[in-house]
């Protein structure tokens, strides 16, 4: 599978190593004169559509010291020949001469820092903002007078766009320092290839609409194990097949769900739906809430009893409301004694964190299993919080644990032991709503089943369809909704086929 570098993000250390490489082989001022070109065709795109025009547009460069304040100066001159009214801040000590240079051949001005209340105006009266004050190399929060300019444009009407990165944004971490001190765009034109930061933590809140560009980086050397590949519809469609004409329930995978209890029927249910409408052809329930199971689900095979004599199947489930009773320890047991991928949700996590004989059981298994923690879930299972760096925690968890780790949130993390990690961006607010976990984790089960059933799911691929699942997942959110609507955990199950058929119909990677 090819991937896009807009479904690619590398670390800051990384970036500057593939940008070192093709500076080297490419003429002076290549790099900078494509990302001016981006950055203004990017902008022109968007005057138009917030004023319908370029030509008598006022625009308003934020310009730091680095490359980023180049890329901005550069590509203000072309907006300046377009005839926009441009007028470049400079907020640091030093800026790039030769991008200032053409600036002002172009007609564009250049604007100091010393009278901050006028420098403020021309950012309030500004129909577009463009942030090149920092790099990606950045760290912490915006300096003075930075600062107050980006906190005039965040309340103010200009659109705002930034160069590669929000400035105040961590590019590895999403970490934001002080959410005071930032800028907050509407787009942001990503240069060569995605950073992490874009992706999770506040700088995916902060990043708006992004745009990857090419400016001619060699990703060809990239390792999986270096990468956070994003998950789009592309990507997702490549794992989400349709039945074959020979196929029948049990070649498409049998799921086995070990969820609910009597107090807690509904995640049965919920966990059950969630497996109905994934891949699989063949769901076997074994637990509590088997009555409740039949009635909402009438063509599951659902009994009380034991897991480990309920019958084959490709993967497990099993925690979803479960309780953490001597029952629900046994079925956690009993699934990590069978040689098939397991999925661990809620109880069976709690389980995993606390129980001694459950982690061991668990640890041992040579068939991949993963959890899917919620902050305060992974907080117990790595007696340490989540922090700042999802990333980096979710690969930390996956390593010491030797599991694929999904870590649930606004953006989705998922990662594999071996570094492999894949981010789900897809879901809505509206989400974060009772039930929907156990959603999650039926639908990946059945993901995962049927693609056991067609051969062996090793923890690699187990966390590429992890964030599989987690993307159908949040389009299903968003059918759920619609223009507006509320949207409960069942209301998400039923938009489960439309979503898949959505994903379905994107052309796969």
């Amino acid at each position: 599978m090819t991937l896009l570098p807009s479904q690619l993000a590398l670390s800051v250390e990384l970036v500057r190593r593939l940008e070192g490489e093709a500076m080297a082989a490419l003429p002076e001022g290549t790099l900078m004169a494509r990302a001016a070109s981006a950055i203004a065709v990017s902008a022109s795109g968007m005057l138009r559509d917030t004023v319908g025009r370029v030509t008598g547009s006022r625009v308003v460069l934020l310009v730091g010291s680095g490359d980023n304040g180049g890329d901005a100066l550069y590509a203000g001159a072309r907006l300046a020949r377009r005839g926009a009214r441009v007028d470049a801040v400079l907020v640091a000590d030093r800026h790039h001469e030769a991008g200032a240079t053409a600036l002002r051949s172009a007609g564009g001005r250049l604007v100091g820092t010393d009278d901050l209340v006028a420098a403020a105006e021309l950012v309030a009266a500004a129909d577009l903002v463009v942030d090149g004050i920092l790099g990606i190399g950045g760290r912490g929060g915006l300096r003075e007078p930075a600062a107050t300019l980006a906190a005039v444009a965040r309340e103010t009407d200009a659109t705002v766009l930034a160069v590669d990165l929000p400035s105040g944004v961590d590019a590895d971490s999403g970490a934001v320092e002080d959410t005071h001190r930032v800028v907050v765009a509407d787009r942001t034109v990503v240069m060569g290839v995605l950073k992490p930061g874009l992706l999770v933590g506040a700088g995916a809140a902060y990043s708006g609409d992004l745009e990857v560009v090419d400016i001619g980086l060699d990703l060809s050397s990239v390792t999986r194990s270096e990468a956070v590949v994003l998950v789009d519809d592309r990507l997702a469609a490549h794992d989400l097949e349709r039945p074959g004409a020979y196929d029948d329930k049990y070649t498409r995978g049998v799921v086995g769900v070990s969820t609910g209890s009597e107090r807690y029927a509904g995640a049965a249910v919920l966990s059950t739906g969630g497996a109905r409408h994934g891949l699989s052809g063949y769901v076997r329930y074994s637990g509590p809430a088997y009555v409740e199971v039949v009635q909402a689900w009438p063509e599951a095979v659902a009994k009380p009893g034991r897991v480990g004599v309920a019958g084959r199947a490709q993967c497990w489930v099993v925690g979803s409301g479960r309780g953490t009773d001597e029952d629900a320890r046994l079925a956690v047991l009993d699934a990590a004694g069978l040689g098939v991928p397991l999925v661990l949700d809620a109880d069976a996590i709690t389980l995993l964190a606390e129980d001694s004989e459950v982690r061991s059981a668990v640890e041992s298994r040579t068939a991949p299993t993963i959890v899917t923690p919620h902050d305060g879930e992974f907080a117990r299972l790595a007696a340490a919080p989540v922090g700042v760096d999802r990333v980096g925690a979710a690969r930390s968890l996956a390593r010491s644990l030797g599991l694929v780790v999904l870590l649930k949130g606004s953006s989705t993390v998922v990662a594999s032991p071996s570094g492999a990690t894949y981010v789900s961006m897809s879901a809505p607010p509206e989400l974060a709503t009772a039930g929907s976990g156990d959603v999650l984790a039926g639908l990946l089960g059945s993901v995962v089943a049927h693609h056991q059933a067609r051969g062996n799911v090793d923890a690699d691929l187990l966390a590429r369809l992890a964030a599989v699942a987690s993307h159908v997942h949040g389009v299903a959110g968003l059918v759920a909704v619609g223009e507006g609507r509320t949207m409960a955990a069942l209301d998400l199950v039923a938009a489960l086929p439309e979503a898949i058929a959505r994903v379905r119909g994107a052309e796969p990677a």
